[in-house]
């Protein structure tokens, strides 16, 4: 009757579903209280998380919401880490910064003069 759930430290189960490079830089989000657990936030790096806990987090530019579903037992590859969670976070809209740079640059002399000898309709300086 008393089953008690399987869990693993917030700051290792981050780490080993490849979330964070480290377990301090995970630890170090984690105590500047910026990470959520079911809408609470994690003041320590040992707080126990398992499975059915929801995590809110920023990483990089990104909000990640992420439901933790299974606790996991080493850093694997990551085919093996995206198994830990189900990613509920909302989808990315990618939006350039800046427009494509086609390569082209200035216009040549050879440009500028077949810009000039064909004229754009109504252009005022049309001789014929």
């Amino acid at each position: 009757m008393n089953d008690k759930r399987d869990t693993i430290r917030l700051d290792k189960w981050l780490w080993q579903a490849r979330f964070f490079e480290s377990r301090s830089i995970a630890a170090g989000i984690i105590s500047a209280g910026k990470v959520r657990i079911n809408s609470d936030v994690a003041a320590k790096p040992a707080r126990p998380v398992g499975a059915n806990d929801v995590l809110t987090f920023h990483q990089q530019t990104d909000i990640r919401i992420v439901k933790i579903l299974a606790c996991g037992h080493r850093r694997g590859p990551a085919p093996e880490a995206q198994t830990l969670y189900d990613d509920m976070s909302p989808p990315k809209v990618h939006v350039p910064k800046n427009p494509k740079f086609e390569g082209k640059g200035r216009p040549t002399k050879k440009d500028r003069r077949d810009m000039l000898s064909h004229p754009r309709d109504g252009d005022p300086f049309d001789l014929d």
